[in-house]
């Protein structure tokens, strides 16, 4: 906000949750209660991940109204699911932690030797902030939570331990085609999570022209243009972990010192145009 109105620009901050819309063929509006949303230019998509399939109808509800969104509706949609962003990323051949997805409990065994056994990580698809991950030491513990997991039917998918990166990550903050600001997060001692919501630090660190490369490409696959990528250092080269939609600003900002949310009013001064939606129609 304070970015926004430094620039000479008008805001308002919506509770997307508190929004209600008409969906009508020639006129679609949104609703704040009884005051109808209207006259926005453009619009920063900040969506929890436990509210993604409401909050994506509301952004999409703003394409169809012709405004611009930073981050679009698809985008957002195909980076909250960890399954479709790695099938995606996978796809276009970036590099990734060996992963396995089963839906029949009789696959446990062989999902966790895909992995290249014990120690693994079993991810919730809908976790976030670290939430809904845990890192098995054997076999046994493996099969374990997956079944606890599975009892809650809950989707869950495995990868093999990056165990070279030592509880830390690198965070490449992408804005466009760039990455803008970058940070080493450490996990606690004992911690092999780095999210900085988990207690993790963060440092600034100088990334290498083919994290850059994979920061940048990966945001591009989601089709976002502010993105948060998590990479890992491992034995054959960075491995994506997640690529964030709604990333952070503090923790980047004032382990940087950058003006990381000027940069992204600059973007949007520079790309916003009404009805400007690339990924229309595309589901």
């Amino acid at each position: 906000m304070e970015s926004i109105k430094e620039r000479g620009h008008e805001v308002q901050v919506i509770d997307y949750l508190k929004c209600h819309m008409n969906i009508t063929s020639h006129s679609p509006k949104i609703y704040l209660g009884d005051e109808e949303l209207v006259g926005f230019d453009a619009i920063i998509p900040r969506i929890g991940a436990s509210h993604t399939f409401f909050g994506t109808a509301v952004v999409r509800q703003f394409e169809m109204m012709n405004v611009y969104a930073l981050n679009e509706s698809v985008a957002i949609s195909r980076s909250r699911d960890k399954l479709r962003s790695m099938q995606l990323l996978a796809r276009k051949g970036l590099g990734l932690p060996v992963t396995s997805f089963a839906h029949d409990p009789r696959a446990t065994k062989h999902l966790i030797k895909i992995c290249g056994g014990a120690p693994l990580v079993i991810k919730l698809l809908e976790g976030t902030q670290g939430v809904g991950v845990v890192l098995a030491e054997t076999g046994k513990a493996a099969e374990s939570v997956i079944e606890a997991f599975r009892g809650l039917n809950a989707n869950i998918l495995a990868q093999e331990f990056i165990a070279e990166a030592g509880g830390a990550d690198i965070r490449c903050f992408v804005v466009g085609e760039k990455v803008v600001a970058a940070i080493k997060r450490q996990g606690q001692e004992g911690e092999f999570r780095s999210n900085l919501h988990r207690g993790g630090s963060a440092t600034v660190i100088k990334i290498t022209p083919e994290e850059r490369s994979t920061a940048v490409r990966a945001a591009k696959v989601m089709g976002l243009n502010a993105a948060g990528v998590d990479l890992l250092r491992s034995n054959h080269g960075p491995v994506i972990m997640e690529v964030n939609s709604s990333p952070g600003l503090e923790g980047i900002e004032s382990a940087t010192g950058k003006d990381v949310a000027g940069m992204i009013v600059e973007f949007i001064e520079k790309n916003h145009k009404p009805g400007r939606t690339r990924t229309r129609g595309k589901g």
